[in-house]
């Protein structure tokens, strides 16, 4: 055997003898996946027993839950029209992921498109169709991505955290919306029920056939097919990943870092924006006191848990969807108040941690 053979053998015996990613360390790949079933299983069982201790029938509770929000037709459906703006929202947590940047203003990104929807509406003067459709959830998905725009410059300019500042930008467009509520849209007097004037039936956007489901869900499906097409197969979700794992290493090479961390704000809070004009022509109709109903916090969770995924998203702001729906059963055959549901989601995302960080361990 020649001396230049002597290289080829020894990389080819150390190919032979590193072990395989499914079995990496001893561990096969079925022993994770039993882990973290049996890790959820758990959590439904500390859930049971929190929701027994409060009075729920242990035999009944599960299927109360199911029945309540996806096994019967008519709440499934209600399900799925509750997730558009946790989906999108989700999302507007996704795209800055990518980029390195946390985006805690979910929330406040839906209430202010839903603010610039009501106002393009009402301005509208009844006018519905494709155009007004149209420009109602443009407005909404403009301010998003203004509002949340904000907070990128924030951090791309004065080095501020955009965690901190789009958090802090909830509690804002909070009292943006009140006082669009109570000032200057409000519908009817005094004494009336604290809501703006309602959108034109026109201006709501159709159903599907006979289905309670309207035009919303299908575009969000497409909206989420977009966003993980973006996010996967461009230069810009690329340079948005590269900016993202090395600050530094996309400067060197040349990469455009603060407009890229800009414009993953800015397209974060699109998606929110969009979220919260699609819950008011699919939903509401009209602005109300707490209408959003933490639908940025859960849908924050449900990045987290579809570890910032497209698709994985989608399932668990679905999921979460799901759950929170499931409060209405748990209140009026359970007796149990709504808000136990939020005990649920908790641990799901406690157990996620867990999860993740058993597998972060076994690679290490």
């Amino acid at each position: 055997m020649s001396v230049v053979d002597e290289p080829v053998k020894a990389r080819t015996a150390g190919r032979a003898t590193r072990p395989a990613p499914e079995d990496y360390l001893g561990r096969p790949w079925w022993h994770r996946a039993v882990l973290a079933v049996a890790a959820y299983a758990v959590c439904l069982l500390v859930f049971a027993a929190f929701a027994v201790a409060q009075g729920a029938n242990a035999s009944t509770l599960f299927s109360t839950m199911l029945n309540s929000s996806v096994l019967d037709w008519q709440t499934l459906q209600q399900t799925l029209i509750r997730s558009v703006p946790i989906v999108l929202a989700a999302l507007a947590c996704t795209v800055p992921a990518r980029a390195g940047l946390v985006n805690v203003g979910g929330e406040g990104q839906i209430m202010i498109g839903s603010v610039a929807a009501i106002g393009v509406g009402l301005g509208l003067h009844g006018r519905g169709g494709l155009v007004g459709w149209t420009l109602i959830a443009l407005a909404g998905a403009l301010a998003g991505a203004v509002w949340c725009g904000i907070c990128g410059w924030l951090r791309v300019r004065l080095g501020a955290s955009e965690s901190v500042t789009t958090l802090f930008f909830n509690f804002i467009a909070a009292d943006v919306m009140l006082y669009a509520i109570y000032e200057v849209w409000r519908d009817g007097g005094a004494g009336s029920l604290p809501q703006t004037r309602p959108l034109a039936p026109e201006q709501m956007l159709p159903k599907i056939g006979s289905l309670d489901l309207t035009w919303a869900v299908p575009l969000t499906l497409l909206v989420v097919v977009v966003v993980w097409f973006l996010l996967t197969r461009t230069g810009w979700g690329f340079a948005l990943r590269v900016a993202g794992g090395n600050v530094e290493a996309a400067r060197r090479s040349g990469l455009p870092v603060r407009r890229l961390l800009l414009g993953s704000m800015a397209a974060g809070g699109l998606l929110a924006g969009l979220g919260g004009a699609l819950n008011l022509m699919s939903v509401e109709g009209a602005l109300r006191p707490g209408m959003t109903a933490s639908f940025g916090y859960v849908a924050f969770l449900a990045a987290f848990v579809g570890g910032n995924k497209p698709f994985a998203v989608l399932g668990s702001a679905v999921l979460f969807s799901a759950i929170a729906n499931s409060g209405n059963g748990l209140q009026l055959t359970e007796g149990l108040p709504g808000s136990t549901v939020n005990v649920l989601l908790g641990l799901i995302v406690l157990t996620t941690l867990f999860v993740a960080g058993r597998r972060k361990e076994e690679f290490a």
